[in-house]
Formats: structure tokens, sequence, C-alpha cells
């Protein structure tokens, strides 16, 4: 049991990294795309809720079927699916077509991003100890991964669908190579998981799930603020700075680089001063970092916000994740994909407010509405006090597995 577990957790680092490399190949091609279908910035953020609103279909659609045919069927095909359906953006030539896209596409992010979170609480409850931000920076290495194939893309004047049709072909023989070595269901892990994670047996239901969506309240704001820097870095950094296309390229790849540097720290870090401190203080170092990416005078200075952006934002959503799927044992993947369902909408569909309130401000002044979202979760981070003693065990079982 021991070495198929190291394999699924190798394996769903795998998934994370692959997930993390497609969504990211769709960000940083956003320019081009915008400009080769000839719609503004309020139209592409429209567009988005499209996007937003098929990965909300996936992951409702994938929640059950997870359930009823396992991780080790939907995870794969998730993928597969991400992975062929990739290049569609890049052949649309009107928002009509690019609409269509983007709702495929959508659909099939949903379907992996629900099932792999699903698997990764799986493997997170067998260790019996704080894993999650680990699987979360592996995403972030793919957003860096993407960042660099983009730029390149870019300074070789490559077709936008010829370079996401290559990495959509990638990603499908990786999501079938690795089908193998996830777990074919839920483990059937008590003790450690539920000490290590603060979960009791005697779950008071009404006020778990009163508690979940609170969390996934608080998801909705994080993931908003992750999918702004997705969807309109690169845009801000060629529109109010005037980068070329290779440097604004970057601009994405240097907010994605801190969020994996945050994350692969974040464990340690949870274990030593729990999940509420993380989700606080990152919530506050990230409304600094936007801050000064509205105020920065020169592109360094912006630079320096999108990474202390990223370095906050870094632990936040793991520690969600991870509180909705230990909340109740008996429910974890319920609870997650509520969590995650209205995270994903801020992520996806949540991009689009800053779209539309380009129709009233400059794109960098409309982040301020970011600044406020993060203010508000460290506002909120106290909901992760509920059920008190998560924190305090989580701390004791991994000070001992460290």
């Amino acid at each position: 049991m021991e070495r198929s577990l190291r394999a699924a957790r190798v394996a769903t680092y795998v998934y994370f990294v692959l997930y993390g490399t497609l969504l990211g190949t769709w960000v940083v091609n956003i320019p081009a795309i915008e400009e080769r279908v000839g719609i503004s910035h309020a139209t592409l953020g429209g567009l988005l809720v499209v996007l937003g609103l098929g990965a909300f279909v996936g992951m409702q659609v994938a929640g059950p079927m997870t359930d009823r045919l396992g991780t080790r069927v939907v995870v794969p095909a998730g993928g597969v699916l991400c992975g062929a359906t990739l290049f569609l953006p890049g052949l649309a030539d009107d928002p009509w077509t690019l609409g269509a896209a983007l709702l495929v596409f959508g659909l099939c992010n949903g379907c992996l991003d629900v099932s792999m979170n699903a698997h990764a609480v799986h493997v997170e409850k067998a260790y019996g100890r704080p894993v999650m931000s680990g699987f979360h920076a592996t995403f972030s290495v793919g957003g860096v991964l993407a960042a660099l194939a983009g730029a390149g893309a870019a300074s070789a004047g490559l077709h936008p669908a010829a370079g996401m049709a290559a990495m959509g072909a990638v990603g499908v023989v990786i999501a079938l190579a690795s089908a193998r070595a996830l777990l074919p269901a839920a483990p059937a892990v008590e003790s450690p998981s539920a000490e290590g994670t603060g979960t009791s047996q005697d779950v008071d239901r009404g006020g778990t799930t009163g508690r979940v969506w609170l969390l996934a309240v608080l998801a909705l704001m994080v993931m908003l603020c992750e999918g702004a820097a997705n969807d309109w870095s690169a845009l801000h950094m060629r529109d109010v700075l005037g980068a070329s296309a290779g440097a604004a390229a970057f601009a994405y790849g240097t907010f994605a680089a801190a969020m994996t540097i945050g994350r692969l720290l974040a464990d340690r870090f949870v274990a030593r001063f729990g999940s509420l401190a993380i989700l606080r203080h990152g919530a506050v170092m990230a409304a600094a970092g936007i801050t000064l990416v509205v105020l920065g005078p020169g592109m360094w200075a912006v630079f320096t916000g999108w990474a202390l952006f990223g370095l906050g934002l870094s632990g936040c959503v793991p520690q969600l994740f991870s509180a909705a799927g230990h909340a109740d044992p008996s429910a974890a993947g319920a609870n997650v994909s509520r969590v995650a369902g209205l995270g994903y909408v801020g992520m996806l569909a949540g991009p689009a407010v800053i779209g539309w309130l380009t129709h009233v401000v400059a794109l960098n002044h409309a982040f301020v509405l970011l600044t406020l979202l993060c203010v508000t979760t460290a506002v909120g981070a106290r909901v992760l006090r509920t059920g008190s003693d998560g924190d305090t065990h989580r701390r004791e079982v991994a000070a001992n597995t460290h």
C-alpha cells in the first residue's frame, strides 16, 4: 500500500502540472487571440463568463461521476479532453466561435479540476499530514512552463492554434500514461488522517454545511483574484505599460513562479503556524502586492507587485480545499465540490468583472477590486477556527512525520 500510495502522489503531481500547463497555454495566448478575433477587453470579459460557465457545469457533472466511476477513470478522461480541446480557441475568428470554443474547453477543464482535487484529498487523507499545497504548487509549475512556451512561440511568430495543438497533444499522452498510478477509490484510512486534519466522528451536519459554504465564499474571492492575474496580467503589461508580447507573457510567469514557491513552502508553514495564519497573512500580502501593481511607476515595480500577489495567494486555496475535504469524512467529495465549484466560478468567470470595469475605469484601476477582496478574505479567515482543534492536530501530526 505504501508503494502504491507514493505512486499515486506522484501521479497527482503530474496531473496538477498538466492542468496548469494546459490552462496556462490558453492564458498566455489571450492577447494574440483577442487581437486575431478583433474584440475589446469588455467583450473578452463577457466571453470569459462562458468559459467559467462551462467549467462550472463540468464540475457538477464530474463530481458524482467521480464518486460513481472512481478517480482512476475520470481524472485521465478529463486530462485527455482538456488536451484534445485546447487548440479550439486558437482557431476562432469571431466572437461566436470563440465563445463556443471556450464553452467546450471550460467543460473539460471543470471535469479535470474537480476529479484531480478529489483524488488529492484522498491522498492527503491517506498520508495523514498536510500535502495539498504541494499539489497546488505543481499546478503553478505548469503555469510557468506555459509562460515560457508562450513567450517563445510569440517571439517566433507561431500561430496560436499551432502551439496550442502541440501542447494539447503532449497533454493527451501524459494523461493516459499516468492513469494506472491513481488510487482506484478513496483509501479507507481512519485514525491518522482524521486526527491529523482535526475531523471528528461526531459531526454536526448542519454546522458543517454552513461552514463549508463560508469556505466556498472565501474560495470564490481568492480564486477571483487568481483568475484576474491569469487573464489580465499579460494584457495589463501590454496595454498599460506598453510591454512587448514576450515581456507581457512574463508578467503572468512572475505571478505563477511566486505561486509555485509559496505553495512548495506552505505545507511546512501550515504544520507550524496553522491554516488560519496562512490564509489571513497571505491575503494581507496579496492585497499589498496588487496595490503595488495598481500604483507601480514602472515595469519592475509591477513585476514585484505580481510576485507579492502570487506569494500571498499561494497558500490560501489549498487551505480552503483541505478544510472542506476534512470537515466531514463521510461527505468529503461533496464538500470539496462545493468549495471548488464556487471557487472556480470566481477564477474562470469572475475576471469578467474586471473586463466590465474597464468600461468606466482604466485596467490598472479596476484591480482595486482585488485589493478589497483580499482584505475581506483576511477578515473572514476566522472561519478556519471553527472545529477548533484542526490546526493543532494537524501541526502535531506534521511535526511527527516531517
